[in-house]
């Protein structure tokens, strides 16, 4: 780690400086000739056992649930992709050999769809496992919390920057949102987390972010609170299942205190990193869905479907055939005009959101 750490010495030496909003390091930031290592490994946490999705979730690895046609750890994998990665590193348990199947090579699958002509499905397939990308597999032995699962990939990333990906949360982006985050990486070689604004009776729901010299996109951290009721939260800023480590967070992880369970809390971690070097929050463009839980999963499910080639089209029918029937009943059964008026307003609304082609 001696290259990490006199690269961070050089960006804690310049710590009140700060990146414009289009992410261009401005006046007090590290010197542009300092580069660093280029973040090549990420992580995914999935041993946890899905409980929300039960009985769904019995037999089948919630990340392996289906949004439209693809597995929801799919859409996490091709994002790391997308910012680069190399290696993947998977933090499992014994339910979830499904995951490690899903990123191997199935021959008698791939040998039956060419005899029967079938290419575009053999092609679909094969890009699942992309050349000399690396899948690796770690066993987390108990559910000792996020931080723990982190901390189980530490023989696998080594001393390098790396990405951690949540594949709950589902980021739908122009720009894949750990692609944004591995960008602003480059430009300061600093820890990031992912982060967005949380109505405030959310914050119990969600790591909450004080930050300083906040723009358009990125803010220093001074402090991280896990799950803190309204009145307590420092601000609505909320992180979500993306982070840029540098390789420092395993020595945080090792020194923290076990919390209940014997879980170690990665906002711990990333707390202590804060007193050794510069943290940032960055403000990710695109629109999370939390597929942890039925509603987010359903709300992704209907979004990404209404853009898919082959089914759009007859969800957005289906869509506002529901929404024309809804309305009526909603007429017919009230007599109550402020209540008719307001249902019409918002299943107009609702129309629009899926009229567009």
């Amino acid at each position: 780690m001696s290259l990490f750490k006199n690269l961070m010495a050089g960006v804690n030496a310049a710590a009140t400086g700060h990146p414009d909003a289009d992410g261009s390091v401005v006046e007090g930031s590290q010197d542009p000739r300092v580069t660093s290592p280029r973040v090549r490994k990420a992580v995914f946490p999935v041993a946890g056992l899905g409980t929300r999705f039960l009985p769904a979730t019995k037999a089948v690895a919630k990340e392996m649930l289906p949004v439209v046609d693809r597995p929801l750890i799919q859409y996490a994998v091709d994002e790391a992709l997308a910012a680069g990665i190399e290696e993947m590193i998977f933090i499992t348990s014994r339910s979830k050999r499904a995951i490690e199947d899903h990123f191997d090579t199935a021959v008698e699958l791939e040998q039956e769809l060419q005899r029967n002509g079938k290419d575009i499905q053999l092609e679909e397939l094969k890009r699942l496992i992309p050349p000399k990308i690396k899948f690796s597999f770690v066993r987390q032995a108990a559910p000792l919390g996020l931080g723990h699962a982190v901390l189980c990939a530490e023989h696998a990333v080594g001393g390098e920057p790396f990405a951690v990906l949540l594949p709950d949360d589902l980021i739908d982006a122009t720009r894949p949102a750990l692609a944004q985050m591995v960008e602003q990486f480059n430009l300061r070689p600093a820890s990031l987390l992912a982060v967005q604004n949380v109505r405030p009776d959310e914050t119990h729901r969600y790591g909450i972010c004080d930050v300083v010299v906040t723009d358009a996109r990125v803010a220093r951290v001074r402090g991280i609170v896990e799950k803190p009721k309204p009145a307590q939260a420092p601000s609505t800023l909320g992180v979500v299942g993306r982070y840029v480590f540098t390789p420092t967070i395993f020595d945080c992880l090792r020194d923290i205190t076990p919390g209940v369970g014997g879980e170690l809390q990665l906002t711990d971690a990333i707390a202590r990193l804060l007193a050794l070097e510069p943290v940032f929050a960055y403000r990710f463009a695109g629109q999370r869905y939390d597929c942890g839980s039925k509603e987010g999963m359903m709300q992704a499910t209907v979004m990404l479907g209404l853009r898919h080639p082959e089914i759009g089209h007859s969800t957005r029918q289906l869509i506002l055939q529901e929404a024309a029937r809804m309305l009526a009943e909603s007429q017919a059964e009230s007599d109550d005009a402020v209540t008719t008026a307001r249902a019409t307003a918002l299943t107009r609304r609702a129309l629009s959101l899926v009229q567009t082609p």
